[in-house]
């Protein structure tokens, strides 16, 4: 694959279905595979907080040769709150990406992770290995991620964990004042290249895709998005020792959320693991789309 303006030119296609979680909650899954055509092997993506399809050009080529199923989180891109509203962490995020395995009748499947889903991914591999054949971590670190928030600042983990859950805190408190504002953002080119040369995201490959992808994240409400926030902040690091399937860290050097060295540190405490930096931030996937999906794709070989 390479990258290539032409992604915007031909409109993805994604197919959405309603899924039931084992507390009823109502999912809004998708698959970039609507009828059936792609050949080749199936991953379940354990998405960014609050993200979407559309922070995956690679995945959106309909020549990219991987079958995806994902969901949206609780509460944001048509999924329903769940009736309990404290049911919105990590482990509730496990229960999702189960039942949407069940739903698209995957037994087994490579996971993907991307920032806080690489939590939820590690931790389905850890509760049910059966169900895991690898994991792919882009961008996240298996548990206390906040502590490895501002990595290339190189600020102490305790702190950087009290910033981040503070300022968490912050805005799930006021959020209702902000979220009129940011809900009605317009998010035009002039604002992708703003945000793209700002530090906290380096240029993306396909700008247009980057603008829907940060459209659709505006619309969750700012309240909700760090109400659920902090409920996944509690994860605490996973024992990797447990971990015994492949993975592959993809690490972005500029990455103010995930710290590369934090991801090279759980990478060194694998059995069979690789870890890759690449010179991006957090947004790694839109960032370098066809190096990611190459390294995808060469893990989805050796893993069989």
């Amino acid at each position: 694959m390479s990258a290539s303006p032409a992604r915007a030119e031909v409109e993805p296609r994604l197919a959405y279905h309603e899924v039931l979680s084992d507390d009823g909650t109502r999912l809004r899954a998708w698959t970039n595979d609507p009828d059936g055509a792609i050949d080749g092997p199936t991953v379940l993506l354990c998405n960014g907080l609050g993200t979407s399809a559309w922070a995956w050009p690679a995945f959106l080529d309909a020549d990219c040769g991987v079958r995806v199923v994902s969901w949206n989180h609780r509460g944001t891109g048509g999924s329903d709150r769940p009736d309990d509203v404290e049911r919105v962490g990590i482990e509730e995020f496990a229960e999702d990406g189960l039942s949407v395995m069940d739903h698209f009748g995957i037994d087994r499947a490579v996971l993907v992770g991307w920032s806080m889903g690489v939590n939820t991914a590690f931790e389905i591999a850890l509760r049910h290995p059966e169900r895991v054949s690898g994991l792919f971590a882009v961008a996240g670190v298996p548990g206390d991620t906040f502590a490895t928030m501002l990595g290339p600042l190189r600020v102490p983990r305790a702190a950087a964990k009290a910033v981040a859950v503070n300022l968490a805190r912050v805005l799930k408190h006021g959020g209702r004042l902000v979220t009129p504002v940011s809900t009605r953002l317009p998010v035009g080119r002039r604002a992708i290249d703003l945000i793209s040369h700002s530090g906290f995201m380096l240029p993306v490959a396909d700008p247009d895709l980057a603008r829907r992808a940060i459209t659709a994240f505006l619309e969750t409400p700012v309240e909700w998005y760090f109400h659920v926030a902090l409920h996944t902040s509690r994860h605490p690091r996973i024992s990797l020792s447990r971990v015994q399937v492949p993975a592959v860290f993809v690490a972005g050097t500029w990455d103010l959320l995930a710290g590369a060295r934090a991801m090279a540190s759980a990478a060194e405490r694998m059995a069979d693991a690789v870890y890759v930096e690449l010179s991006g931030s957090h947004f790694l996937q839109m960032e370098h789309p066809d190096r990611v999906h190459d390294l995808l794709r060469e893990f989805l070989r050796r893993v069989g």
